[in-house]
Formats: C-alpha cells, sequence, structure tokens
C-alpha cells in the first residue's frame, strides 16, 4: 500500500463481486459496523475486536479483519494474502461506465499496490530510487510557502471564519504532487475533480446510473496521464515523471503505461490521503485544547503528534487483499479466492498493542507502530511527504493561528467510502 499507499484503478482487475467459498444462510448482527459508513466506526470497531474479530460480511462480500496482530500478519504475507484486489471496484461498473471508459481508451492499472512480486518488485525499486529525500527537501520551502500564503489569505478574512479542507488542507498537498510529477498547478479543481471520480468509482457504493460521470471523468484523468509521460520524452523536466522516463531510457526495465500508471496512481494518492490528513490532525488537535496548547508551546512535539494523529484518525482505515489459497486468519478458516479487508483504523485502537488505545494523547511512546501506512512490501512510498506536510501545516498554524477555534466540533461529517474517511468540512473561527 503506497499514499500514496500506490493507490490506482485496476481495469481489468475482479471486482468484489468474485467470491468464492463465501458463509451461506441469514444475516448475522454486524455489532454495528455499516460498511461505507464513516461518521464514526470506532464503537463498531470495538465491538468487532472483542466479539468477532474475523468475520464474514456478505452486504460486502468480504472477511473483515479487526485486530492489530492479525492485520500486520496479513500485510506480511504477501504470497498467501495478495494485493490483486487493492484497487477492484468495490461495486461492479455498469454496462455505460464500462462503455465509456474503453471507448475512451482507459487501461490504467495499478501503479504499484495491486501489483505483485516480481512485477511490484522491479517497478518499486525503481521508483523509489527517484522517490528520495532529495527531493522532499528541495519541495520543503515550497511547501512552507504555499502554507504561509493560503494561511495569510484565511487569516485575512473580516468574517473571521474558514472552512480547514476547503482554505487550507485542499490546495497544500495538491500543488505538491502536481509539482512533484511536472503536472499543471493551475488545474487544481481539475486533478481534484478527477480524484473525486476514483475515489467513488473504486471505493464508493454506486449505482449504475450514478457512475456515468465519473466515468467520464476517469477517461480524461487517464488521458492527462499518458499526456505527461509523452511530454517528458519530448521535453525533459525536472520532476518524478521525467526522471522515470530518463531510467527508461537508459535501461531501466519500466515502460510508458507503468509510468502514466504510476502517475495515475499518485495524482490521486499523492494528495488525497495527505489533504485528508491535515485536515484530520487540526480538527483532532483543536478538539483536545490542552494538547493544541502543548503543541504551540512546544513545536517540537508536533513530529509525534502527527504520528498520534495517523493512528487515531487515519486517512484510510481499510485497505484489501485476497486469499490465494485457504488460510487461517486469527483461528478463522478463510478460503481460497476470499476477499479481506484489513480495518487498520481498528488495529490502531487495539487496546492488546496501544494503551488506553481510544484516547488521543501526543506523548504515546508506541504511536508509530500505527498501521496507516500498512506494513511489509507494499508500505507506503510517500510516507515521509505526507507527514512532512502536515508538519509544516501544524507548526505555521501552532505559530500564526494558535487560538483556531471548531465552530462545531460534534457536527462534523465524513463522506460515505468503504476505505477513506475524509471530514467533508472542519469549519474554525478565531478572534481578530
Amino acid at each position: 500500500m503506497d499514499p500514496t499507499f500506490e493507490i490506482s484503478d485496476g481495469a481489468d482487475m475482479a471486482t468484489t463481486q468474485d467470491v468464492t467459498a463465501q458463509p451461506t444462510g441469514c444475516p448475522v448482527d454486524h455489532h454495528g459496523y455499516v460498511p461505507f459508513d464513516q461518521h464514526d466506526p470506532f464503537p463498531a470497531y470495538a465491538r468487532l475486536r472483542a466479539e468477532e474479530p474475523v468475520m464474514f460480511d456478505e452486504r460486502i462480500g468480504y472477511w473483515v479483519v479487526t485486530r492489530y496482530d492479525d492485520i500486520k500478519a496479513v500485510f506480511a504475507d504477501w504470497e498467501t494474502f495478495s494485493s490483486e484486489n487493492a484497487q477492484a471496484p468495490v461495486r461492479e461498473r455498469g454496462p455505460q461506465a464500462k462503455q465509456i471508459m474503453a471507448e475512451g481508451g482507459f487501461t490504467a492499472y495499478s501503479g504499484l499496490s495491486a501489483r505483485i512480486p516480481p512485477e511490484h518488485t522491479r517497478i518499486r525499486e525503481i521508483v523509489q530510487r527517484e522517490f528520495t529525500p532529495r527531493r522532499y527537501k528541495v519541495l520543503e520551502p515550497f511547501i512552507r510557502q504555499n502554507v504561509d500564503d493560503l494561511l495569510d489569505k484565511m487569516l485575512a478574512r473580516p468574517e473571521r471564519r474558514a472552512d480547514l479542507v476547503r482554505d487550507l488542507a485542499y490546495d497544500i498537498p495538491t500543488i505538491t504532487i502536481l509539482t512533484l510529477l511536472g503536472a499543471d498547478v493551475s488545474q487544481i479543481d481539475t486533478y481534484k475533480r478527477w480524484s473525486d471520480s476514483r475515489a467513488a468509482m473504486t471505493w464508493g457504493d454506486l449505482s449504475d446510473e450514478e457512475q456515468v460521470p465519473h466515468a467520464h471523468n476517469l477517461v480524461e484523468y487517464w488521458q492527462e496521464c499518458l499526456a505527461l509521460v509523452a511530454r517528458a520524452h519530448e521535453q525533459g523536466g525536472d520532476n518524478l515523471i521525467a526522471d522515470l522516463v530518463r531510467d527508461q531510457q537508459a535501461g531501466a526495465e519500466i515502460t510508458d503505461h507503468e509510468i502514466a500508471s504510476i502517475a495515475y496512481s499518485l495524482l490521486f494518492a499523492g494528495h488525497e490521503t495527505t489533504t485528508t490528513l491535515i485536515a484530520n490532525s487540526l480538527r483532532v488537535l483543536l478538539a483536545h485544547k490542552d494538547q493544541w496548547q502543548a503543541l504551540v508551546d512546544e513545536p517540537k512535539k508536533i513530529k509525534a503528534a502527527v504520528e498520534e494523529v495517523l493512528r487515531y484518525s487515519p486517512s484510510i482505515v481499510g485497505w484489501r487483499r485476497k486469499a490465494l489459497k485457504d488460510a487461517r486468519i486469527g483461528g478463522v478458516d478463510i478460503p481460497a479466492g476470499a476477499n479481506v479487508l484489513l480495518l487498520m483504523g481498528s488495529a490502531n485502537r487495539d487496546e492488546a498493542h496501544f494503551a488506553d488505545a481510544e484516547v488521543f494523547d501526543i506523548d504515546r511512546p508506541n504511536a508509530r507502530e500505527h498501521l496507516s501506512f500498512g506494513f511489509g512490501i507494499h508500505y507506503c512510498l510517500g510516507n515521509m511527504l505526507a507527514k512532512l506536510q502536515a508538519r509544516i501545516v501544524l507548526e505555521q498554524v501552532a505559530a500564526k493561528a494558535p487560538h483556531l477555534t471548531l465552530a462545531d466540533p460534534d457536527g462534523i461529517d465524513f463522506r460515505e467510502n468503504l476505505s477513506f474517511r475524509v471530514p467533508v468540512a472542519v469549519p474554525v473561527t478565531w478572534e481578530a
């Protein structure tokens, strides 16, 4: 899982409807767990961990896993639990959406997260050579300036009200990832529209009719990724896509289609999950005023605070695997061919691993052991860049706007989605 989480949308991959050997009979009590409802899933997670830590949910056709040790073990065993379904649409695409995407030449495949060795190993080694701390260091002053500009603009509002999602978190990682990949920074809203469609088509619960406009967006998105690779061949440049093209020209075993698929992955994952991380960092910290004040007083605590936010309120709460052979998870038999949903949002609050796990604590000694970036060969390739951006935002907000207040802390809602827990808005106010 690389978001990046190396998110992609495999056009020819099996959907979650291809489930074999699933339990039959009457639906059972799912302990309050509702797959697409992300408003507050944590009480249901706790009940599942206590009462049925590995259970089959016939509503989505997945075995749902909730305990830390079980999830970490599945991530580690890539030979038994394949990532090949990580990007499969949760709901099968309807005939009209399929036709639109076929006629539009949509052939996007996973950047990395749905690929398996040896293909995954080959491509990841090439990309990782270029996705280095050197690039982060070059980007850091650029990111900080963007944060300052957006924050100053927000704080200049006479009404002293703003939405931290739209007015701050929305643009920062998008500008960063577009710059990293050599894409057009002036087209932020276009890329966000494409990304929204990506999330809805892959992890949402859409009717056939609702899929149609998103299918058109995905065609546009993929064609732009192909164009980025073509421009890199023609013009070069100082960006990740141009680096990969130069590697290819020097003999690296990576195709134009694979480079375009990396762009397709990173243009989504490199900003979508980081936008949510920034929004959640501010949302959670402002809701815990004593801990927010501790950061204001001691900015050196910010780095650890970001890790605790990732544990307590991750951008991605669930990720998928497929059993390639008969296996066992937590003592439960899982048949070959079965789909598995790993709820990292639950693992991160497992009392067996994190003391007082339901408590948000920026001084938690083992917060970095969260599973929000996955584990094993698919561990998030962009984790350092995501954390860097969240840290810079918290540093600048703590320095320039320490007295921000959540306007309606109990009224914040989250988008419906199987895997992503995204706040719709985070309204704040401040004094003159």
